[in-house]
């Protein structure tokens, strides 16, 4: 069968992947190799070192880029590292707009690291399509798109803005962390470019780092191949069988995990203690029409402030879940707590984090596949200490 012609949960499992025609092993082997014998000069099986191709990371390269729709998918040892990959397409002078509520690693890396190379970031409010035309100069080469945001999740209109960026022959990049392959599919609304952190949900299980970049144009799949093995920010052959065994799950995981994370955001939206809780699939959410329309699901995120603006009320919730796992990262099937302002967005300043209702008291949950009332309970035993 054509992988195009498969549903989303048969390429989960076959697509890109092949008995290993050796031995016949079902799962795709890891080839622990950094170099490959030639039969003379220049004369091969398709690999010549590890770094430039690998059979592992081509069978996971070519997973990827079916589950988004895509012709080519280029895998790198990081989500940041893939980013960094895809800002390297420009030259000096250029300009990236993107969203004001973003990963705190992706503001850093393109204010501390990019601009000191002349390639110069804005922030706008990108759910203001408005805002986004206005931004858009003859410098502007890329445009950022992560939606749902982090950790503020709201929903970016992925079709209108690379609309809007085409008229202007600007490339578009769609940060899928936070979706998943599962949930959207930025390249069928008109992105360029699709990428994401392996680690998190594609992974699935907390046990690896990986990013991958996933496009439909050959041109830009030959820049980024070819960036991927200049600058060498590749992820080894057992770190791509990890992501290819955990996307095997992916449908059922986030699945699972959406469903959990509604219930527990209509729990604490009922909650005395909360002030606001911000997840997409509440229906009063300001977003749920363009999530139920741009999404297969809500997704497993939830965002959740206290009625007392305080890191200190915060940490008390943080500090007594059991089941709830502090710890940065999301998308395992574990459930993680975590304070934004002063984890995962601690690079970004705190007056540019209070612009987009980042406070002190924001609280983010990456919402697992446990049993949602065990969940639930676990949050309403750590409230008692407020």
């Amino acid at each position: 069968m054509n992988t195009k012609d498969m549903k989303f949960a048969t390429k989960t499992i076959h697509a890109g992947v092949h008995p290993d025609p050796t031995t016949g092993a079902v799962m795709t082997p890891i080839y622990q190799t950094s170099t490959y014998a030639q039969e003379a000069p220049g004369k091969h099986k398709g690999y010549e070192y590890a770094r430039t191709q690998n059979p592992t990371r081509d069978a996971l390269q070519k997973n990827l880029a079916a589950l988004e729709n895509g012709n080519f998918g280029i895998c790198f040892s990081s989500g940041l590292a893939a980013m960094d990959a895809i800002i390297r397409l420009l030259n000096p002078g250029d300009e990236i707009i993107s969203t004001n509520d973003l990963y705190g690693g992706s503001y850093r890396q393109m204010v501390r690291v990019h601009e000191r190379y002349g390639i110069k970031s804005r922030f706008v409010d990108m759910t203001d399509l408005q805002k986004v035309e206005k931004a858009i100069t003859k410098k502007t080469k890329l445009v950022w798109i992560e939606t749902p945001t982090n950790p503020m999740l709201q929903i970016v209109d992925i079709q209108a803005i690379c609309a809007i960026a085409k008229q202007h022959g600007v490339l578009t990049c769609v940060d899928n962390t936070f979706a998943s392959p599962y949930l959207q599919t930025p390249l069928d609304l008109g992105a360029d470019i699709v990428t994401h952190s392996a680690t998190k949900y594609l992974g699935g299980h907390s046990d690896v780092v990986h990013g991958a970049v996933i496009v439909n144009d050959k041109a830009l799949a030959d820049q980024l191949y070819f960036l991927q093995n200049a600058i060498g920010a590749v992820p080894g052959p057992q770190d791509c069988f990890l992501v290819l065994r955990g996307i095997k799950t992916l449908h059922l995981r986030v699945e699972r995990a959406c469903k959990n994370a509604k219930k527990i955001a209509k729990y604490l939206q009922a909650h005395p203690k909360v002030n606001r809780v911000y997840y997409p699939g509440l229906k009063d959410n300001p977003y749920y029409e363009l999530a139920k329309r741009q999404m297969r699901h809500f997704g497993a995120m939830v965002s959740f402030d206290l009625h007392q603006d305080s890191l200190e009320e915060a940490t008390k919730v943080m500090s007594n879940t059991h089941l709830f796992l502090l710890a940065e990262s999301l998308g395992g099937v574990e459930s993680l707590i975590g304070h934004p302002a002063t984890m995962t967005h601690a690079s970004i300043p705190r007056a540019e984090r209070l612009k987009v209702g980042l406070t002190d008291s924001l609280i983010r949950l990456s919402v697992g596949i446990e049993d949602v009332d065990d969940l639930i309970e676990d949050l309403e035993q750590a409230f008692v200490h407020l």
